[in-house]
């Protein structure tokens, strides 16, 4: 399943991100929290959390280096049995030993992408994607856990301006891969999304599915912009559009800005 791809290198901004995004999350788990507390809006404990990090960040690790790690087939019901597969299959939950695993995958997934740019389009839970959108998505699936982890113990959660804007590229290029086509479907819309104080990228729903574009159109039908926490938090289902407009965290307008709250909607995040 992999493709040729134009060589492309890792940006050390992102490399020492996703370094210290698993410091953060590291940090949180070594206050020695109940490994068997919930996640609130989660099915997962705070155990299950870390060592799914620990086995995702491994399996990161293990793609950057181009091994073959088949896991699910992207959609969400096959991602959802994969973790469910891995965690039954390694029972540690002890959280300061999956502090340490989740520290140590990410050092190893570092090296192999400082290793050199990537010569062909890596087979990832998620499609197809170069080095650097990889590191993107190991960056942004930490964020989301870490979120998760940072709120669940009453810890400041560790996604910030800079890790947003460096998650972005895996989030553009996932979108038109987790749409709920059954929302999308019939509806035919063109938005303009970007963060606040950053620039806009073009998102085309057409009758089931979703096409992203680097530029914004030229009249989209409804522009979101939205401060970049709040962005990050909606894109992975961590809050609502309702939430975002009552924090003031979230403008819309154009000429039919009513299709602003139906945005989150038409994906559903794995």
């Amino acid at each position: 399943m992999t493709e040729p791809a134009v060589a492309a290198a890792v940006s050390p901004r992102l490399i020492a991100a996703t370094l210290a995004t698993a410091e953060d999350i590291a940090r949180v788990l070594r206050t020695r929290p109940d490994a068997a507390a919930p996640i609130p809006g989660a099915e997962w404990s705070v155990g299950e959390a870390a060592a799914h990090l620990a086995m995702a960040n491994r399996l990161m690790a293990d793609l950057a280096r181009g091994l073959d790690r088949p896991y699910g087939d992207g959609t969400p019901a096959s991602l959802a049995a994969a973790n469910a597969g891995s965690l039954a299959a390694d029972p540690e939950r002890d959280p300061l030993v999956l502090a340490e695993a989740i520290v140590r995958h990410t050092r190893d997934f570092a090296e192999a992408a400082a290793g050199g740019p990537g010569a062909r389009l890596l087979d990832t839970p998620l499609g197809p994607m170069d080095l650097p959108t990889l590191a993107s998505y190991l960056l942004t699936h930490m964020l989301g856990h870490g979120y998760d982890l940072a709120r669940a113990l009453g810890q400041p959660h560790m996604v910030d301006r800079e890790r947003v804007d460096l998650s972005l590229p895996f989030l553009r290029t996932a979108m038109p891969r987790v749409v709920d086509a059954r929302a999308a479907a019939g509806r035919h819309i063109r938005y303009a999304i970007g963060v606040r104080g950053g620039t806009l990228f073009g998102v085309t729903v057409d009758d089931g599915t979703v096409t992203v574009d680097q530029q914004a159109p030229r009249r989209p039908d409804c522009t979101i912009v939205t401060e970049p926490v709040t962005f990050f938090l909606m894109a992975l289902g961590r809050r609502s559009p309702l939430q975002a407009v009552a924090r003031g965290a979230l403008l819309a307008w154009g000429r039919r800005p009513w299709l602003a709250p139906a945005f989150p909607a038409f994906f559903t995040a794995p």
